[in-house]
């Protein structure tokens, strides 16, 4: 694979950020007959009925109230669903984010360059580090960063306790975070300040004595659930290094979407490549929270619940074909490998599932993602031909399905998807203490997915060497997150039961 991103011009990041439109709102009428399609695959006929006049109430009546005044809201900012998002998606869930929120995975490095190898993990660290703040020099300038370890070497820590753990309560459920952040702080000055430098640090070293790799399928679920006392799980950026000379990550998925991710990713991979000159670093200053046993009791209860999470998550590297044999049959690769999950699922299940596909709106002012449902009319058809001998029956399905996909997903990328919008809708009615709208509270709504009720959560991670995943939606579900490279190099993660399956393609 060649590099993409070796090379940066002298633009900035963000320099044309304003100059980017603000993000639309679709008419109400093209949101609601998206939204009857998208329905269809989970009705009976007389669900579609019901729901059909629902939905007709809705558009004559509270929703066009509704609308207008997401509307006015749109014209007193650029991107009207950006505060929005923030607080639904993110600050307002109570639930534990560092194992259910929190996006992360292995680094490629160990494909290509830095395969596992005893006695590096110091090296291979400083070495990716100095990388990665190259990678920041482009965008911004940076003071610190900060090292969580568990053991440096026998030297320097031979006869010192082991610490107490104490960031193992980020991954506590945040009001039970929130109490113990506000008591630490409480019972010593000096513990704020160590909160205050962690926070305000461009990221987390974790130099974890773990030894994960064995295969890929061993080695991939351990950034995502590894010891809890050695991630920060508020941080955007988490790099571990692994013992074995291995590196994977975990991210707070608040402050950006993991593609922001991907794309540093790949940066230091392809730097990898070059040059390992590394410059001086400045020593480091051990940070020690002053802590009590109420402290250490939080700790403990939540290394508990993070141990007992019933999170799965495997990784399979499919190596017969990738994205160059697909587009050789004038396919698109990701519309392919949505379209075999939605069979796999169907063959599985004997039903048709609820799916999420991410999209991205980043071509407007603050654009982040929008809802893409793979799971259509025409791909549920076309599950069912597949069960049928006739072959041209399957191929005709197969286009018809491969086409609406398509059609949506550049809907969906150009602001004319209708999740956000009927959220939108659904927040105006919330924040104004209206009765809910019966839209929102039949239950075909929530059956077809909407509410975070996707029973399969999807995302394309992109076609560069980095791979990585985020928890299900729902418990009991599956999330699949995936990589197409080239030919024999598809990747993936799956999740589920919590389950999660990540892909390589």
């Amino acid at each position: 694979m060649t590099s993409q991103v070796s090379e940066f011009p002298a633009e900035r990041t963000f320099q044309y950020q304003h100059s980017l439109p603000p993000l639309p709102v679709p008419s109400l009428e093209g949101s609601l007959a998206k939204y009857l399609d998208a329905v269809r695959p989970f009705a009976t006929e007389e669900e579609y009925q019901v729901t059909a006049a629902v939905v007709k109430r809705f558009g004559e009546g509270i929703g066009k109230d509704l609308h207008q005044k997401l509307l006015q809201r749109a014209r007193t900012r650029r991107n009207w669903l950006e505060e929005w998002w923030l607080d639904a998606a993110y600050l307002e869930l109570r639930y534990p984010s560092q194992l259910n929120v929190n996006f992360g995975g292995p680094a490629p490095y160990l494909e290509h360059c830095w395969p596992p190898t005893e006695g590096v993990q110091l090296r291979r660290t400083s070495i990716s580090m100095w990388h990665t703040l190259q990678y920041w020099d482009l965008l911004r300038t940076y003071n610190h960063l900060l090292i969580l370890l568990r053991l440096l070497n026998n030297m320097c820590c031979e006869g010192e306790p082991a610490g107490d753990g104490v960031s193992a309560l980020t991954s506590e459920e945040r009001t039970r975070w929130a109490k113990a952040r506000e008591y630490l702080i409480g019972i010593d000055p000096a513990n704020k300040t160590i909160l205050e430098t962690i926070q305000s640090s461009l990221f987390v070293v974790s130099l974890d004595d773990a030894k994960p790799y064995a295969t890929a399928e061993d080695y991939t679920p351990v950034p995502l659930t590894g010891d809890p006392t050695i991630r920060w799980g508020d941080k955007s950026y988490n790099s571990i290094s692994f013992a074995d000379g291995t590196f994977g990550s975990n991210c707070d998925h608040v402050p950006y979407d993991a593609m922001v991710l991907v794309t540093q990713g790949y940066y230091v991979d392809q730097q990898l490549k070059g040059s390992e000159t590394v410059r001086p670093m400045p020593l480091p200053e051990e940070l020690v929270f002053t802590v009590d046993d109420r402290v250490r009791s939080d700790v403990a209860h939540a290394k508990q619940q993070y141990f007992e999470t019933d999170l799965q998550v495997v990784c399979y590297a499919f190596t017969l074909f990738g994205k160059a044999a697909i587009k050789q049959k004038k396919l698109h690769p990701d519309t392919f490998i949505q379209l075999a999950l939605q069979l796999a699922y169907y063959r599985q299940h004997g039903r048709s599932g609820s799916c999420y596909e991410t999209a991205m709106t980043r071509s407007f002012y603050h654009g982040m993602t929008e809802t893409m449902r793979p799971c259509t009319l025409e791909a549920q058809n076309w599950c069912h031909t597949m069960l049928l001998p006739a072959a041209s029956v399957r191929r005709k399905a197969l286009l018809l399905a491969f086409n609406k996909h398509n059609k949506l997903m550049a809907e969906a990328q150009n602001g004319k998807g209708f999740d956000r919008h009927l959220l939108g809708l659904y927040l105006i009615a919330k924040d104004e203490g209206l009765p809910m709208p019966d839209l929102f509270n039949y239950p075909l709504y929530s059956k077809s997915g909407r509410g975070g009720n996707f029973v399969l959560s999807t995302s394309l991670v992109g076609y560069t060497t980095v791979l990585g995943a985020v928890a299900p939606m729902v418990h009991h579900c599956y999330g699949f997150f995936y990589r197409i490279g080239d030919d024999g190099d598809l990747s993936q993660y799956v999740g589920s039961s919590h389950s999660m399956l990540v892909m390589a393609v």
